[in-house]
Protein backbone atom coordinates (compact mmCIF):
# COMPACT_ATOMS: atom_id res chain seq x y z
CA UNK A 1 0.00 0.00 0.00
CA UNK A 2 0.84 3.33 -0.22
CA UNK A 3 -0.15 6.38 1.68
CA UNK A 4 -2.61 7.53 -0.66
CA UNK A 5 -6.00 7.22 1.17
CA UNK A 6 -9.57 7.23 -0.19
CA UNK A 7 -12.00 8.44 2.10
CA UNK A 8 -15.79 7.20 1.52
CA UNK A 9 -18.22 9.72 2.45
CA UNK A 10 -21.38 8.13 4.27
CA UNK A 11 -21.38 5.44 1.34
CA UNK A 12 -21.04 1.95 3.48
CA UNK A 13 -21.98 -0.08 0.74
CA UNK A 14 -19.61 1.15 -1.86
CA UNK A 15 -16.82 0.87 1.52
CA UNK A 16 -17.72 -3.00 1.61
CA UNK A 17 -16.84 -3.27 -1.91
CA UNK A 18 -14.04 -1.68 -1.87
CA UNK A 19 -12.88 -2.82 0.86
CA UNK A 20 -12.91 -6.67 0.26
CA UNK A 21 -10.73 -5.51 -2.52
CA UNK A 22 -8.09 -3.92 -0.84
CA UNK A 23 -5.60 -6.08 -1.47
CA UNK A 24 -5.33 -5.46 -4.92
CA UNK A 25 -6.26 -1.09 -4.44
CA UNK A 26 -3.01 0.94 -4.48
CA UNK A 27 -4.53 3.41 -2.28
CA UNK A 28 -6.11 2.86 1.45
CA UNK A 29 -9.64 2.68 2.12
CA UNK A 30 -11.42 4.43 4.54
CA UNK A 31 -14.98 5.00 5.45
CA UNK A 32 -16.86 8.02 7.21
CA UNK A 33 -19.64 8.65 8.58
CA UNK A 34 -21.34 12.34 8.61
CA UNK A 35 -20.64 12.64 11.94
CA UNK A 36 -17.00 11.46 11.69
CA UNK A 37 -15.66 13.27 8.64
CA UNK A 38 -16.64 16.77 10.20
CA UNK A 39 -13.57 15.55 12.68
CA UNK A 40 -11.21 14.43 10.20
CA UNK A 41 -8.44 16.80 9.90
CA UNK A 42 -7.77 15.97 5.52
CA UNK A 43 -4.89 18.64 5.85
CA UNK A 44 -2.72 16.37 7.59
CA UNK A 45 -3.62 13.22 5.35
CA UNK A 46 -1.29 13.69 2.40
CA UNK A 47 -3.02 12.45 -0.46
CA UNK A 48 -6.78 12.01 -0.35
CA UNK A 49 -10.07 11.33 -2.41
CA UNK A 50 -13.12 12.05 -0.91
CA UNK A 51 -15.58 10.21 -2.69
CA UNK A 52 -19.82 10.65 -1.99
CA UNK A 53 -22.85 10.22 -3.85
CA UNK A 54 -23.21 14.42 -3.40
CA UNK A 55 -20.42 17.22 -3.50
CA UNK A 56 -19.54 18.31 -0.05
CA UNK A 57 -18.86 22.13 0.22
CA UNK A 58 -15.31 23.35 0.54
CA UNK A 59 -14.03 19.94 0.04
CA UNK A 60 -11.24 19.73 -2.54
CA UNK A 61 -10.45 16.14 -4.13
CA UNK A 62 -13.67 15.00 -4.49
CA UNK A 63 -15.09 12.08 -6.47
CA UNK A 64 -18.75 12.47 -6.96
CA UNK A 65 -20.34 8.67 -7.68
CA UNK A 66 -23.77 9.27 -8.64
CA UNK A 67 -23.73 7.87 -11.95
CA UNK A 68 -25.10 4.27 -12.34
CA UNK A 69 -24.58 1.38 -13.20
CA UNK A 70 -20.54 1.55 -13.30
CA UNK A 71 -18.29 -1.64 -13.64
CA UNK A 72 -15.90 -1.84 -10.84
CA UNK A 73 -12.81 -1.74 -13.19
CA UNK A 74 -14.37 1.99 -14.57
CA UNK A 75 -14.87 2.71 -11.34
CA UNK A 76 -11.70 1.56 -9.70
CA UNK A 77 -9.69 3.24 -13.47
CA UNK A 78 -11.65 6.67 -12.43
CA UNK A 79 -10.43 6.52 -8.59
CA UNK A 80 -7.03 5.99 -9.98
CA UNK A 81 -7.69 8.97 -12.74
CA UNK A 82 -8.17 11.02 -9.85
CA UNK A 83 -5.34 10.37 -7.86
CA UNK A 84 -2.58 11.15 -10.80
CA UNK A 85 -4.77 14.44 -11.52
CA UNK A 86 -4.01 15.85 -8.00
CA UNK A 87 -0.96 14.15 -7.68
CA UNK A 88 -0.31 16.02 -11.12
CA UNK A 89 -2.11 19.04 -9.76
CA UNK A 90 0.29 18.91 -6.39
CA UNK A 91 3.35 18.72 -8.32
CA UNK A 92 2.54 21.46 -10.47
CA UNK A 93 2.53 24.62 -7.98
CA UNK A 94 5.22 26.25 -6.34
CA UNK A 95 5.22 28.88 -4.12
CA UNK A 96 7.05 32.23 -4.38
CA UNK A 97 6.43 33.86 -0.68
CA UNK A 98 2.89 34.94 -0.98
CA UNK A 99 2.31 33.95 -4.77
CA UNK A 100 1.64 30.41 -6.25
CA UNK A 101 3.17 29.43 -9.65
CA UNK A 102 1.32 26.87 -11.72
CA UNK A 103 4.16 25.25 -14.04
CA UNK A 104 1.01 23.56 -16.00
CA UNK A 105 -1.22 26.62 -16.96
CA UNK A 106 1.97 29.17 -16.63
CA UNK A 107 0.67 31.49 -14.28
CA UNK A 108 1.50 33.26 -11.33
CA UNK A 109 -1.63 33.45 -8.63
CA UNK A 110 -2.22 35.75 -5.57
CA UNK A 111 -5.90 35.61 -4.11
CA UNK A 112 -8.32 35.98 -7.17
CA UNK A 113 -5.30 37.67 -9.47
CA UNK A 114 -3.47 35.80 -12.00
CA UNK A 115 -0.73 37.29 -14.68
CA UNK A 116 0.29 34.65 -17.67
CA UNK A 117 3.91 34.12 -17.61
CA UNK A 118 6.45 32.96 -20.44
CA UNK A 119 8.50 30.27 -20.26
CA UNK A 120 11.53 32.16 -19.35
CA UNK A 121 9.75 34.39 -16.99
CA UNK A 122 8.62 31.41 -14.75
CA UNK A 123 12.54 30.44 -15.29
CA UNK A 124 13.55 33.33 -14.10
CA UNK A 125 11.34 33.97 -10.71
CA UNK A 126 12.26 29.81 -9.90
CA UNK A 127 15.51 30.39 -10.33
CA UNK A 128 15.23 33.88 -8.39
CA UNK A 129 13.13 32.43 -5.30
CA UNK A 130 15.93 29.24 -4.89
CA UNK A 131 18.66 31.61 -3.75
CA UNK A 132 18.61 33.80 -0.42
CA UNK A 133 21.68 36.15 -1.87
CA UNK A 134 21.42 38.38 -5.36
CA UNK A 135 21.78 36.77 -8.78
CA UNK A 136 24.06 38.62 -10.92
CA UNK A 137 23.10 38.93 -14.72
CA UNK A 138 25.89 36.96 -16.01
CA UNK A 139 24.49 33.98 -13.17
CA UNK A 140 20.91 34.37 -14.53
CA UNK A 141 22.08 34.43 -17.97
CA UNK A 142 24.24 31.31 -17.45
CA UNK A 143 20.91 29.48 -15.53
CA UNK A 144 17.87 30.19 -17.01
CA UNK A 145 19.50 31.09 -20.94
CA UNK A 146 21.72 28.30 -20.96
CA UNK A 147 24.63 30.62 -22.45
CA UNK A 148 27.50 33.06 -20.98
CA UNK A 149 28.02 35.11 -23.66
CA UNK A 150 30.89 37.45 -23.47
CA UNK A 151 29.33 40.39 -25.33
CA UNK A 152 27.00 43.18 -23.56
CA UNK A 153 23.35 42.07 -23.89
CA UNK A 154 20.32 43.53 -22.10
CA UNK A 155 18.47 40.23 -22.52
CA UNK A 156 18.40 39.58 -18.70
CA UNK A 157 17.26 43.10 -17.85
CA UNK A 158 14.24 43.39 -20.67
CA UNK A 159 12.98 40.16 -19.15
CA UNK A 160 13.05 41.74 -15.38
CA UNK A 161 12.11 44.64 -16.30
CA UNK A 162 8.61 43.24 -18.53
CA UNK A 163 8.20 40.81 -15.39
CA UNK A 164 8.71 43.37 -12.76
CA UNK A 165 5.56 45.57 -15.16
CA UNK A 166 3.26 42.35 -15.59
CA UNK A 167 3.41 41.98 -11.46
CA UNK A 168 3.11 45.53 -10.84
CA UNK A 169 0.03 46.22 -13.11
CA UNK A 170 -1.78 42.81 -11.40
CA UNK A 171 -0.97 42.60 -8.23
CA UNK A 172 0.92 46.44 -7.38
CA UNK A 173 3.67 44.69 -5.96
CA UNK A 174 6.76 46.95 -7.16
CA UNK A 175 9.13 45.37 -4.88
CA UNK A 176 8.53 41.15 -5.96
CA UNK A 177 12.16 41.18 -7.89
CA UNK A 178 14.69 43.81 -6.43
CA UNK A 179 17.67 45.35 -8.01
CA UNK A 180 20.70 45.18 -5.98
CA UNK A 181 24.08 46.58 -6.29
CA UNK A 182 25.35 42.88 -7.43
CA UNK A 183 22.31 41.48 -9.35
CA UNK A 184 18.45 40.62 -8.69
CA UNK A 185 16.48 38.94 -5.55
CA UNK A 186 13.31 37.78 -4.54
CA UNK A 187 12.94 38.07 -0.96
CA UNK A 188 10.06 36.46 0.68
Amino acid sequence: MNNQKLIIYDFPVLFKVLDELKFFLNFDVISTTKEEFSKTQLNIINSHLVVSKNEIPNIKNQFIFNRYPITLTKLIENLNINFLKQKFSEQSEINVGVYKIDMNSKEIKFENKKVKLTEKEMNIIIFLSTSKIPITINELQLQVWGHHIQLETHTVETHVYRLRKKILKVFDDNNFIISLKNGYQIIK
